[in-house]
């Protein structure tokens, strides 16, 4: 049996393999080739970028357009797409600058229908030119757009603030070969006890930012502020407009039959007096105009919404009329710190809120109604005025809170970040101060609606005198710090809250409290 000894070279290579590297070594490595490979891409979208300049006014036709894989999507679908940039469909010739900008578009209507995968390659070559009908400038363009998933089912659990959930959510997508959709819902919880729902959308002649929608729901929302439980049953159908990447419009009728039901046995005599069913038909348009750069937690830009809806009007029926107006604003500043270079992670954000509900006659009666508990507003919580319970602010009758007609909030907020975490994680400290004010009409009800009889309210409120009321004292009004994670599914917050101005018979709500929504004033 014969040894062989291991040579030098062997010892050198293993003896290397036993040190330890040294892991800023590796951090040094690791950066120079990403400097590599980020100058070599420099360096192609300079040449690149050169090459189109050169040949910007160059003249070229658009001579075909194929879009390869989308297997499931209807041709007709796709052609008028992109049927309006070829160039024997246009007046007057392309430059390759402005025929590029054309294919963009296009391709961008294609990543907003959200049907196929990220990102979509586009290519350009030049056809076969020993084709007789070809020219020299004609160009064929290719776009491969891979398809997503038909479908997708998701499960899961939700918490937010006294309320915690279990969901099931369906999607179909493409259904017809035009981008349509069909989104199915249920869910399970402590306060919202059960929520089914579908909606079907398509887009209109192939236009991403124009869309029909058909929706229908059954819900149980248990409103323990207000002692009862409420049941929805109905449907709605809406077109949906973006003018712009930063506005939208959406034109919405809906018919709901609702349910004042599950009674508690402390229920005070307004809830009483309103439990039962009511059927409401109402046209409204919604506006928004965000150019806000993170929505959940903005540091620059502006949002503006106004909600219209009148219910209840000549051909709309139902046994419920009203004219309801909400206005919602925020604006975001940056705020910049001495000695920090670019953005500070620093903001600032200022908010307000209004909204009016104004009673009406109903088609086929005599007199206009009062308002419903269903559809008065609700004022106070962590996701409004914190450092009050939730419709804690406003109109009470004994320990429910009944709602009211008109309603102002603002708030304010400095969002700082934290301490060795930085200014590019959603982590945020936050300090606020946030005021309100909610009533109702005077003659349509008083502050304790209950103390009026039903034959002594007089259902047509006096507006002027209640925008007194509103000048006469200060809002209520809270103040406190928290934690605030911007995740892209929703806003969470954590607060400590101490009121400062609390009006009888509201409720505010001192120390810690937990919120999760998609809007924060």
């Amino acid at each position: 049996m014969r040894l062989m000894a291991s040579s030098p070279l062997d010892e050198g290579v293993f003896a290397q393999l036993r040190q330890q590297v040294d892991p800023k070594a590796i951090e040094q490595r690791e950066k120079e080739i990403n400097e590599r490979i980020h100058a070599q891409y420099e360096k192609s979208q300079q040449r690149q970028a050169e090459l189109i300049g050169i040949n910007a006014t160059k003249p070229i036709t658009i001579s075909s357009v194929r879009v390869l894989h989308a297997t499931h999507t209807r041709h007709g679908f796709l052609e008028r797409i992109f049927h309006p940039i070829l160039s024997h469909n246009r007046q007057s010739a392309y430059t390759l600058q402005e025929a590029l900008q054309e294919v963009g578009s296009a391709v961008d209507k294609l990543n907003r229908l959200d049907i196929f995968q990220q990102p979509i390659s586009t290519y350009i070559d030049k056809p076969d030119q020993t084709e007789p009908s070809s020219t020299p400038t004609d160009h064929a363009v290719f776009i491969s757009a891979k398809e997503r998933g038909r479908y997708t089912i998701k499960t899961g659990t939700e918490a937010g603030t006294a309320e915690g959930s279990a969901y099931i959510n369906a999607q179909l997508r493409n259904i017809f070969g035009g981008a349509e959709s069909l989104n199915a819902n249920a869910s399970l919880g402590t306060r919202t006890r059960s929520a089914y729902s579908a909606n079907f959308a398509t887009p209109i002649l192939s236009n991403p930012d124009l869309k029909w929608e058909l929706g229908g729901l059954v819900s149980s929302t248990l409103k323990p502020w207000a002692s009862h439980e409420e049941v929805l049953k109905g449907g709605n159908t809406r077109i949906t407009w973006h003018p712009s990447r930063t506005s939208r419009h959406e034109l919405m009728y809906s018919g709901l039959w609702r349910q004042v039901t599950g009674l508690a046995e402390k229920a005070s005599a307004t809830v009483r007096a309103d439990a039962g069913d009511s059927f409401k038909s109402s046209l409204a348009h919604i506006w928004t105009l965000d150019t806000r750069d993170v929505p959940m937690m903005p540091s620059r830009g502006f949002l503006l919404k106004t909600n219209t809806e009148v219910a209840g009007l000549g051909p709309l029926r139902g046994d419920v009329a009203f004219g309801k107006f909400q206005l919602e604003s925020q604006a975001a500043i940056p705020i910049p710190i001495p000695g920090i270079q670019g953005d500070s992670g620093v903001s600032f954000t200022a908010g307000l809120r209004g909204g009016l509900l104004y009673p009406l006659t109903p088609g086929g009666q005599q007199q206009p109604t009062n308002s419903r508990i269903n559809d008065r507003f609700q004022l106070g919580g962590p996701t409004d005025v914190r450092g009050f319970r939730l419709g804690g602010l406003g109109p009470h009758d004994g320990q429910d809170a009944v709602g009211g007609d008109v309603f102002a909030a603002g708030g304010a907020s400095l969002l700082l970040p934290l301490p060795r975490v930085g200014k590019d994680t959603p982590l945020r400290l936050q300090a606020f101060v946030n005021v309100g004010r909610l009533l109702a009409l005077k003659g349509a009800g008083s502050q304790d609606r209950s103390s009026q009889s039903e034959g002594s309210q007089q259902p047509q409120g006096d507006l002027m005198a209640t925008m007194q009321e509103f000048t006469k004292e200060l809002p209520s009004a809270a103040a406190g710090v928290g934690l605030v994670y911007a995740h892209p599914a929703a806003r969470f917050e954590l607060n400590f809250s101490l009121p400062l101005v609390v009006r009888k018979g509201e409720e505010g709500r001192k120390g810690l409290s937990f919120g999760v929504g998609l809007e924060f004033l």
